[in-house]
């Protein structure tokens, strides 16, 4: 059996209660076929359309193979100083290109550059040989990374984004992509900012226009084929909250860029994401019975954000749920409740508490006197 002990978030921040607030207005509506606007931090869906429709990504798949190629890197599989010869294969990709050679040698970063903001398919073919063998054998290697990041509604076919019936995503899944790169890669999420690269002397803009329209974008990646139309993966950050707006299947490439502005601003205005707690920090005290300690400290292994509407924070909820009895030993990390945060009585969110630290069996007589007490609870 578990018992509940609710209490407020306003008295954990020391914040007074307020008036209930307005809930947010819908969003803009914009010529799209797909879109998804969430908080990176939080996770929390501010807006969406036809999320999770499967729909073609062209080069938004640039964001999938740079997510394998970080985590080649990560892993000390290749560097970026690792000198890359171009295959004819990679040369001869049509599409968009870096305008490397058959034959060259291209620096991994380099080519990342190329193609992470000249979009670059040659670039992209080349990281992908270079990186698996082959860009079929890649594209096996995307997936695989694809499933791990929970992207249960995406085929990758190549590296590129060149069409191909079986070669899909969803705004969801770019979404939770881009999160990741946003997040887990922050030493090479900076290259998505940068606005032009020259390679082989030809000089090439950044196909991401918000980065000259608003100083608070940074990233991340368009996308177009005649199947496709114009999409967009664009993050921002403004006083310290970090958007990701995934736009997909539009007209042109000016509906792309005036939409997602639209639902970057919406979000920005009408929603706000606060740190809860941090990794680490207690949140509460566990009982343990029959243990060293009569108490273990409860707390969240990652930050915990929440986003709400602007103007409720005050309003939240929060409920810890935990078994009655809890006994020890207790390992560190054990998960031993559940911390539920609720506004207006929608649930927000549910989060795992992890024990702190360690908590061994008590002594004979802390066993014995807990044993006792046990029989009258």
């Amino acid at each position: 059996m578990k018992f509940k002990v609710l209490f407020l978030l306003t008295l954990l921040f020391s914040a007074p209660l307020c008036a209930q607030t307005m809930p947010a207005p819908a969003p803009p509506i914009i010529g799209a076929k797909s879109y998804l606007v969430i908080d990176a931090n939080s996770g929390f869906e501010i807006a969406s359309v036809n999320a999770d429709e499967r729909l073609a990504p062209a080069s938004l798949t640039k964001l999938m193979s740079a997510y394998a190629i970080f985590r080649a890197l990560r892993e000390n599989q290749v560097s970026l100083d690792d000198q890359v010869i171009v295959s004819e294969k990679a040369w001869r990709t049509p599409g968009s290109r870096m305008f490397i050679e058959v034959g060259t040698r291209v620096t991994v970063e380099d080519l990342l550059l190329g193609m992470i903001v000249q979009s670059g398919n040659d670039a992209s073919v080349a990281l992908a040989e270079h990186v698996a063998g082959s860009e079929a054998v890649f594209a096996d290697v995307m997936n695989q990374y694809a499933k791990g990041l929970g992207m249960h509604s995406s085929s990758f076919r190549n590296a590129t984004g060149l069409p191909d019936d079986e070669h899909y995503s969803t705004a969801r899944d770019m979404s939770t992509l881009a999160r990741a790169i946003v997040n887990d890669f922050p030493e090479y999420y900076k290259w998505y900012s940068v606005k032009e690269f020259t390679y082989n002397d030809i000089k090439q803009n950044n196909r991401n226009s918000l980065l000259w329209r608003d100083q608070s974008v940074d990233g991340m990646k368009t996308g177009h084929t005649d199947d496709a139309g114009y999409c967009l993966v664009s993050s921002a950050s403004r006083d310290g909250m970090r958007i990701v707006s995934v736009v997909l299947g539009t007209a042109s490439a000016k509906s792309r860029i005036d939409g997602s502005q639209s639902l970057i601003n919406y979000g920005f205005r009408f929603y706000e994401t606060r740190l809860l707690y941090e990794a680490g920090e207690t949140v509460a005290q566990a009982k343990i019975w029959k243990a060293e300690q009569e108490f273990s400290p409860l707390g969240v292994q990652n930050d915990l954000y929440v986003t709400v509407p602007r103007g409720s924070f005050d309003e939240l909820e929060s409920m810890l749920n935990m078994p009655a009895v809890l006994l020890a030993p207790v390992v560190e990390g054990q998960a031993l409740a559940e911390l539920q945060v609720s506004l207006n009585g929608t649930n927000l969110l549910n989060e795992p508490l992890h024990a702190l630290s360690e908590n061994p069996s008590g002594s004979l007589w802390q066993r014995t006197r807990d044993g006792v007490k046990l029989w009258f609870e």
